[in-house]
């Protein structure tokens, strides 16, 4: 039986040759302990490209962000983040019931904050409360479906929060697609922010892992609630070693997942207006809209799966089509094919 065309997440991308040798050449050394080479070969090259000092590596962007808000309020204060985060929506109410933080959520447009409500949110510490302890972005913002975030916006932000003595974190799970669309190097994104940690276990293409980078205090602030949170690994760095390929070759090539996600979106726009606006698309994410078929997501993922496609329902009434290094012009039109045909079911 032919495998499914695999458009749920980028996360299913499997490790490329040069990554899977590099690994069975990898040092094993106790990275909970005294460290390992691999994977200080990895935070250092991770540092590197975010323009920050140090590096910290996990299994996952979950830990990663969960570390990183430990470690900038010490389990106290209220954290403002945009309400369709990542972080808010779909981590599992890590803030709250790991990190002892509050938080609210600020209205925004395709993943950016509104400025003046962001304003009005910002307290101080008082005797009655903790006050604004962390601002926290994402980009690329997937509950936007892969929208970027304009570097002045960022800017914004950063300025903002130093005015108030506030640090900024930034999700950046997809960092290098939003540099990929931004056409700037990654560092130019991370300047904006206090931390940032991305993941190369997604477009990159590496089997495990997230990075978090900051000035070197942060991060060893944030060493001890990494073993907390059980992210210390022991022999490391067979997967370290994977990171730094994904690092080193497979950038550069997420500007042709954004062109498989844009032939996507105009396909599906040319079935029905009402499905995508192609301007919407800016990475390798495209979001759906079938509530005009009147069947829901559920429906349409089933009809999909059918056709050999698999794809996630993203809301009741919205699919999620993330494009990735497996999938190739004939997977977008095959697709697009299968989309028609649903269509015409309605």
């Amino acid at each position: 039986m032919k495998p499914l065309t695999d458009f749920r997440t980028d996360t299913v991308t499997r490790p490329t040759a040069e990554m899977l040798a590099a690994m069975q050449a990898a040092t094993q050394g106790d990275d909970s302990r005294d460290g390992d080479p691999t994977v200080i070969k990895l935070e250092t090259l991770a540092a590197s490209r975010t323009g920050k000092e140090a590096g910290l590596y996990m299994p996952s962007g979950t830990m990663t962000n969960l570390v990183a808000v430990l470690a900038h309020t010490s389990r106290a204060g209220e954290v403002l983040l945009e309400r369709s985060a990542h972080m808010l929506n779909t981590e599992l109410g890590g803030l709250a019931a790991v990190a002892g933080v509050f938080y609210k959520a600020i209205p925004g447009t395709r993943g950016a904050m509104d400025e003046s409500a962001l304003r009005e949110a910002i307290r101080p510490m008082t005797r009655n409360n903790f006050g604004t302890a962390l601002i926290c972005m994402e980009n690329t913002h997937n509950g936007a479906g892969g929208a970027v975030l304009p570097l002045a916006h960022m800017q914004m932000v950063h300025e903002l929060a130093r005015r108030h003595g506030i640090p900024v974190h930034t999700d950046g799970a997809r960092l290098f697609n939003a540099a990929a669309a931004l056409g700037v190097p990654a560092v130019d994104i991370a300047r904006h922010t206090d931390s940032v940690c991305f993941c190369v276990s997604k477009g990159l293409s590496a089997p495990v892992g997230s990075v978090l980078c900051g000035s070197r205090d942060f991060i060893e602030r944030a060493r001890p609630f990494r073993r907390m949170v059980g992210g210390n690994m022991r022999q490391a760095g067979s997967i370290a070693a994977a990171g730094i390929v994904a690092l080193e070759t497979m950038v550069d090539r997420l500007k042709d997942d954004h062109a498989a996600a844009k032939r996507l979106a105009a396909g599906l726009h040319g079935i029905n207006a009402t499905l995508v606006n192609p301007a919407d698309v800016e990475t390798n994410i495209v979001r759906v809209s079938v509530r005009a078929s009147g069947r829901n997501a559920a429906q349409w993922a089933e009809e999909f799966s059918a056709r050999g496609i698999a794809v996630s329902p993203a809301d009741s009434g919205s699919l999620r089509f993330v494009t990735h290094r497996h999938i190739g012009n004939s997977d977008v039109d095959a697709a697009i094919a299968a989309c028609a045909e649903i269509w015409r079911k309605r």
